[in-house]
């Protein structure tokens, strides 16, 4: 049973640092593309960052310089480090894995991120 498990959220003012990780089990995340994606209430649930089982990544041009994607293969975990936070970036943060040559989608349970001060 695949299961995605999001931490690292949490309430923090405008300009800090937040790191949010994705703890999969039942899935290896070094072969998946993982994505990290964001909803705010009313509105679609949106792209932010993803990385490939090769390494790549890609990132949302709203992140672009402020956030990080990375993969910790021996710990089965994606992180998303999160720099110069805005209140626009409050969300709840969701991450996803999709294995390679597959078309299942896993989803977390989400973990809220707000930016105030």
């Amino acid at each position: 049973q695949v299961q995605l498990v999001e931490s690292g959220g949490g309430l923090v003012q405008p300009g800090g640092s937040l790191t949010l990780s994705c703890a999969a089990s039942g899935i290896t995340l070094s072969l998946c593309v993982v994505d990290w994606y964001r909803q705010v209430p009313g509105k679609q649930r949106e792209q932010v960052a993803y990385i490939a089982s090769g390494g790549n990544t890609n990132y949302a041009d709203f992140v672009k310089g402020r956030f990080t994607i990375s993969r910790d293969n021996f710990n089965n975990t994606v992180s998303l480090q999160m720099n110069s936070l805005k209140p626009e970036d409050t969300a709840v943060y969701y991450c996803k894995a999709r294995a390679v040559r597959t078309t299942v989608n896993y989803w977390g349970q989400g973990t809220q991120v707000t930016v105030s001060s």
